[in-house]
Protein backbone atom coordinates (compact mmCIF):
# COMPACT_ATOMS: atom_id res chain seq x y z
CA UNK A 1 0.00 0.00 0.00
CA UNK A 2 1.58 3.32 -1.21
CA UNK A 3 0.19 6.57 0.18
CA UNK A 4 -0.89 9.94 -2.05
CA UNK A 5 2.69 10.45 -2.61
CA UNK A 6 3.92 7.48 -3.96
CA UNK A 7 5.94 6.23 -0.95
CA UNK A 8 5.63 2.95 0.13
CA UNK A 9 3.20 2.13 3.86
CA UNK A 10 3.06 -1.27 4.52
CA UNK A 11 1.67 -4.97 3.34
CA UNK A 12 -1.78 -4.99 3.47
CA UNK A 13 -3.81 -8.17 2.65
CA UNK A 14 -6.39 -8.69 -0.21
CA UNK A 15 -9.03 -8.02 2.16
CA UNK A 16 -7.71 -4.90 3.69
CA UNK A 17 -7.23 -3.76 0.15
CA UNK A 18 -10.77 -4.33 -1.80
CA UNK A 19 -11.96 -2.82 1.34
CA UNK A 20 -10.49 0.18 1.12
CA UNK A 21 -10.76 0.30 -2.99
CA UNK A 22 -14.67 0.67 -2.77
CA UNK A 23 -15.09 2.54 0.38
CA UNK A 24 -15.58 6.35 -0.24
CA UNK A 25 -15.09 9.50 1.62
CA UNK A 26 -17.87 12.39 2.39
CA UNK A 27 -17.86 13.74 -0.77
CA UNK A 28 -17.84 10.13 -2.53
CA UNK A 29 -14.78 10.09 -3.62
CA UNK A 30 -12.71 6.70 -3.76
CA UNK A 31 -10.38 6.26 -0.98
CA UNK A 32 -7.51 4.14 -2.95
CA UNK A 33 -6.78 3.17 -6.35
CA UNK A 34 -4.98 0.61 -7.85
CA UNK A 35 -1.28 1.41 -9.25
CA UNK A 36 -0.82 -1.72 -12.16
CA UNK A 37 2.41 -2.52 -13.91
CA UNK A 38 1.95 -2.34 -17.78
CA UNK A 39 4.07 -2.28 -20.32
CA UNK A 40 6.78 -0.81 -18.80
CA UNK A 41 4.61 2.09 -17.16
CA UNK A 42 2.27 1.81 -13.86
CA UNK A 43 -1.45 2.45 -14.84
CA UNK A 44 -4.21 3.84 -12.56
CA UNK A 45 -7.39 2.03 -11.48
CA UNK A 46 -10.40 2.77 -10.24
CA UNK A 47 -12.44 -0.51 -8.68
CA UNK A 48 -14.75 -0.45 -10.91
CA UNK A 49 -12.40 0.11 -13.60
CA UNK A 50 -10.14 -2.90 -12.53
CA UNK A 51 -13.11 -4.68 -12.46
CA UNK A 52 -13.36 -4.85 -16.07
CA UNK A 53 -9.47 -4.93 -16.87
CA UNK A 54 -9.88 -8.47 -14.60
CA UNK A 55 -12.80 -9.57 -16.84
CA UNK A 56 -10.45 -8.72 -19.58
CA UNK A 57 -7.40 -10.88 -18.74
CA UNK A 58 -9.86 -13.83 -17.59
CA UNK A 59 -11.43 -14.03 -21.18
CA UNK A 60 -7.69 -13.48 -22.15
CA UNK A 61 -6.43 -16.74 -20.12
CA UNK A 62 -4.75 -14.71 -17.86
CA UNK A 63 -5.94 -17.83 -14.69
CA UNK A 64 -2.13 -17.88 -13.37
CA UNK A 65 -2.88 -14.82 -11.77
CA UNK A 66 -4.03 -15.13 -8.21
CA UNK A 67 -8.24 -14.17 -7.81
CA UNK A 68 -10.87 -13.77 -5.49
CA UNK A 69 -14.37 -15.06 -6.92
CA UNK A 70 -17.64 -12.52 -6.19
CA UNK A 71 -21.51 -13.07 -6.71
CA UNK A 72 -20.67 -11.27 -9.92
CA UNK A 73 -17.17 -11.97 -10.93
CA UNK A 74 -13.75 -12.40 -10.75
CA UNK A 75 -11.43 -10.12 -9.62
CA UNK A 76 -7.62 -10.59 -10.47
CA UNK A 77 -5.91 -9.59 -7.07
CA UNK A 78 -3.78 -6.21 -7.29
CA UNK A 79 -0.07 -5.71 -6.34
CA UNK A 80 -0.43 -2.59 -5.87
CA UNK A 81 -3.13 0.06 -3.74
CA UNK A 82 -2.67 3.71 -3.69
CA UNK A 83 -4.58 5.58 -1.08
CA UNK A 84 -5.51 8.52 -1.87
CA UNK A 85 -6.49 10.57 0.46
CA UNK A 86 -2.90 10.05 2.85
CA UNK A 87 -0.12 11.49 2.50
CA UNK A 88 1.77 11.00 5.89
CA UNK A 89 5.62 9.91 5.49
CA UNK A 90 6.12 6.17 6.42
CA UNK A 91 7.42 5.72 9.91
CA UNK A 92 10.47 3.18 9.61
CA UNK A 93 9.97 0.26 12.17
CA UNK A 94 11.32 -3.67 11.69
CA UNK A 95 8.77 -5.63 13.63
CA UNK A 96 9.65 -8.65 15.27
CA UNK A 97 7.62 -11.33 14.72
CA UNK A 98 7.55 -15.01 14.34
CA UNK A 99 6.58 -14.61 10.41
CA UNK A 100 9.36 -12.21 10.30
CA UNK A 101 11.76 -14.73 11.78
CA UNK A 102 10.78 -17.25 9.20
CA UNK A 103 11.28 -14.90 6.32
CA UNK A 104 14.67 -14.27 8.02
CA UNK A 105 15.93 -17.23 8.26
CA UNK A 106 14.26 -18.53 4.51
CA UNK A 107 12.01 -21.28 6.26
CA UNK A 108 15.09 -23.24 6.91
CA UNK A 109 15.73 -25.32 10.20
CA UNK A 110 18.63 -23.37 11.84
CA UNK A 111 20.23 -27.03 13.27
CA UNK A 112 19.40 -29.51 10.65
CA UNK A 113 19.36 -27.25 7.44
CA UNK A 114 16.04 -28.42 5.88
CA UNK A 115 13.53 -26.21 4.52
CA UNK A 116 9.71 -26.33 6.10
CA UNK A 117 6.41 -25.09 5.76
CA UNK A 118 5.80 -23.18 8.65
CA UNK A 119 3.20 -24.79 10.42
CA UNK A 120 6.08 -27.31 10.98
CA UNK A 121 8.37 -24.97 12.29
CA UNK A 122 9.09 -22.87 15.64
CA UNK A 123 11.29 -20.17 17.38
CA UNK A 124 13.88 -21.44 19.59
CA UNK A 125 15.58 -19.01 21.76
CA UNK A 126 19.60 -20.07 21.22
CA UNK A 127 20.28 -19.14 24.85
CA UNK A 128 17.32 -20.77 26.72
CA UNK A 129 14.81 -18.62 29.13
CA UNK A 130 15.94 -20.64 31.55
CA UNK A 131 19.41 -19.36 31.66
CA UNK A 132 18.59 -15.78 31.19
CA UNK A 133 18.42 -16.08 27.10
CA UNK A 134 16.15 -13.29 25.56
CA UNK A 135 13.24 -12.92 23.10
CA UNK A 136 15.33 -10.76 20.55
CA UNK A 137 17.00 -11.24 16.84
CA UNK A 138 20.31 -11.64 18.18
CA UNK A 139 18.83 -14.88 20.10
CA UNK A 140 15.76 -16.47 18.12
CA UNK A 141 16.01 -18.61 15.49
CA UNK A 142 14.04 -20.83 13.22
CA UNK A 143 13.78 -24.38 14.25
CA UNK A 144 11.96 -27.84 13.23
CA UNK A 145 9.96 -29.29 15.98
CA UNK A 146 12.04 -31.88 15.94
CA UNK A 147 15.30 -30.25 16.75
CA UNK A 148 13.51 -27.87 18.85
CA UNK A 149 12.76 -31.22 20.50
CA UNK A 150 16.24 -32.84 20.76
CA UNK A 151 17.71 -29.39 22.29
CA UNK A 152 15.13 -28.78 24.91
CA UNK A 153 16.23 -26.25 27.17
CA UNK A 154 19.95 -26.17 26.38
CA UNK A 155 22.19 -24.24 24.73
CA UNK A 156 23.37 -25.58 20.90
CA UNK A 157 26.65 -26.50 22.48
CA UNK A 158 24.92 -28.35 25.22
CA UNK A 159 22.57 -30.57 22.82
CA UNK A 160 25.38 -30.60 20.84
CA UNK A 161 23.55 -29.02 17.78
CA UNK A 162 25.24 -26.37 15.70
CA UNK A 163 23.84 -23.47 14.44
CA UNK A 164 23.80 -23.16 10.16
CA UNK A 165 24.51 -19.53 10.92
CA UNK A 166 24.02 -16.96 14.01
CA UNK A 167 20.91 -15.55 14.10
CA UNK A 168 20.92 -11.39 13.69
CA UNK A 169 18.55 -8.38 13.53
CA UNK A 170 17.81 -7.87 9.59
CA UNK A 171 18.75 -4.54 8.07
CA UNK A 172 15.13 -4.69 6.54
CA UNK A 173 11.87 -6.56 7.19
CA UNK A 174 12.53 -9.67 5.94
CA UNK A 175 9.19 -10.59 4.91
CA UNK A 176 9.74 -8.02 1.86
CA UNK A 177 12.57 -9.92 0.76
CA UNK A 178 11.14 -13.07 0.93
CA UNK A 179 8.33 -12.03 -1.05
CA UNK A 180 10.80 -10.69 -3.85
CA UNK A 181 12.06 -13.75 -4.68
CA UNK A 182 8.65 -14.33 -5.95
CA UNK A 183 8.09 -12.49 -9.81
CA UNK A 184 4.48 -11.68 -9.16
CA UNK A 185 5.85 -9.12 -6.71
CA UNK A 186 8.02 -7.32 -9.32
CA UNK A 187 6.13 -4.07 -9.41
CA UNK A 188 6.78 -3.41 -5.83
CA UNK A 189 10.52 -3.10 -6.15
CA UNK A 190 10.50 0.77 -7.86
CA UNK A 191 8.38 1.95 -4.51
CA UNK A 192 11.06 0.10 -2.10
CA UNK A 193 14.56 1.15 -1.32
CA UNK A 194 16.05 -2.55 -1.63
CA UNK A 195 18.75 -1.45 0.95
CA UNK A 196 16.48 0.74 3.65
CA UNK A 197 12.94 -0.20 3.59
CA UNK A 198 11.79 -1.00 6.93
CA UNK A 199 7.92 -0.36 6.91
CA UNK A 200 6.27 -2.68 9.35
CA UNK A 201 3.44 -5.06 7.58
CA UNK A 202 -0.13 -5.68 8.99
Amino acid sequence: MLNAHYMALRIVSVRRAFTLLVKRDHCSRPLAEIVNWEQGRYVSYTFDDWAEYSTLQRELGANGNDWVRTVRFHLEVPRIIRVLTFSRVPKRKLKFSRRSVFARDDHTCQYCGHRFHASQLSLDHVIPRSQGGATTWENIVCACRQCNVRKGGRTPREAHLRLIRPPHKPARNPTVAFKFANDKYASWRHFLDAANWNVDHS
